[in-house]
């Protein structure tokens, strides 16, 4: 993410200037934020992670969106790009384009140094406005490590980490299973960033 937002814009502004940009920027109470493009490893996770959802939930009722899909945060006025989003039932939307999704039940972040703190607290702030959302995960792209929390009620969330290869993160409101050897297949790891 840039460090700098740009002037104060209307959500309608927001969106129209979203639609025309070549680049994807997230909506905070009146300011947008460029996000920067991605890591190999942020890629590459990314699309173990599609995968994996998609195998496990193909001849189920649930959905598997890519970051190209803009979750808005009705209760904070905030649009943002999740790496990735599971819906299980109707996917409800802002409207009739079908660009805004409303009711996600799993959200996926993948850590960059640029976005963590932000993820882990702010974002996470909002996104625990969202009555559906019932999980939440960050994904460490410099090494094998995911924080999951689940929710519990509407104001506790059970925290458990995974970090080896042979550990997995199962994910109860989706009924599905996620081995890290799978999730970080292909990785390549930095270890001058950790």
């Amino acid at each position: 993410m840039s460090a700098q937002p740009e002037p104060f814009l209307t959500i309608e502004a927001y969106l129209a200037f979203e639609e025309t940009s070549l680049e994807r920027h997230e909506y905070y109470a009146g300011h947008i934020v460029l996000l920067a493009g991605g890591s190999e490893a942020h890629t590459l996770i990314i699309g173990n992670i599609t995968t994996l959802l998609n195998i496990q939930l193909r001849d189920r009722p649930c959905r598997v969106y890519t970051s190209d899909m803009k979750i808005k945060v009705e209760q904070a006025q905030v649009y943002t790009y999740p790496d990735v989003t599971v819906v299980c039932g109707p996917s409800q939307f802002e409207d009739s384009t079908r660009r805004v999704l409303l009711n996600p039940t799993v959200i996926v972040e993948v850590l960059s140094e640029t976005t963590e703190t932000y993820d882990r607290g702010k974002k996470f702030r909002y996104y625990r406005m969202i009555e559906t959302l019932q999980e939440y995960l960050l994904v460490s792209q410099h090494s094998m490590h995911i924080d999951h929390y689940i929710r519990q009620n509407d104001h506790f969330w059970l925290l458990s980490s995974a970090e080896s290869a042979n550990d997995s993160v199962a994910l109860p409101s989706i009924a599905c299973t996620l081995l890290l050897s799978d999730i970080y297949h292909k990785v390549p790891f930095d270890t001058d960033q950790e």
